[in-house]
């Protein structure tokens, strides 16, 4: 692009540490964010718990999403420290995550294996190296282009492709969505689902 031009990035992935949160907010029975759907084939929980214990757990979980979807926008204002079983994918603020902290050692294997296992079905399908994932947002910025009648505005956006339970797009921080696996593999109802995100950063 030339000097001075509009840029924007966009980058895509099945993140693991991602993939993590969403399985231990499945099976931790966590109900927010409410508007994102559950993990395909992944039983919610039947643990039964004290109403104030759930509503701790919902807390700490919530702050842990939002450091995991952005990291940057979130630092912990104390030191983080990682988590048994969870390799380098999970590290939590060293106070004040306690109850989360025992809650989640029990699935560490488990979870850490299913993400593993997603994120390589994603990594399958996206034929690193053809411009496949790049083509698909040029395209929706094209068309944005054309209906306003002017450059697109430099933006970012990160985009997780996510194995739920709905098909459809959220938005999960202030620069991230979520998109269900199987709309991103539908090119025509992909490039009409990213069509108003588009618009809305651009």
């Amino acid at each position: 692009m030339s000097v001075g031009a509009p840029d924007w990035v966009v980058r895509e992935d099945a993140g693991i540490p991602v993939l993590i949160a969403l399985y231990l907010r499945q099976v931790l029975g966590i109900r927010s964010p409410d508007e994102l759907p559950p993990l395909r084939s992944l039983p919610p929980s039947e643990l039964p718990r004290a109403e104030a214990e759930q509503a701790v757990l919902e807390r700490q979980w919530r702050a842990f999403w939002a450091m995991t979807v952005e990291p940057q926008a979130h630092p912990s204002s104390v030191p983080l420290e990682l988590v048994d079983g969870y390799d380098t994918y999970i590290a939590l603020p060293s106070e004040g995550f306690g109850e989360l902290l025992r809650a989640i050692l029990p699935y560490a294997e488990d979870a850490v294996d299913y993400a593993r296992d997603m994120h390589e079905r994603y990594a399958a399908t996206v034929h690193v190296g053809t411009g496949t994932s790049y083509r698909a947002y040029a395209s929706a910025i094209a068309q944005h282009e054309r209906q306003v009648g002017r450059r697109a505005h430099s933006f970012e956006l990160n985009v997780q492709v996510l194995p739920l339970a709905q098909r459809g797009i959220w938005w999960i921080g202030s620069l991230t969505v979520a998109v269900t696996d199987g709309l991103r593999g539908d090119v025509v109802a992909f490039d009409a689902a990213v069509g108003p995100i588009i618009a809305d950063l651009a």
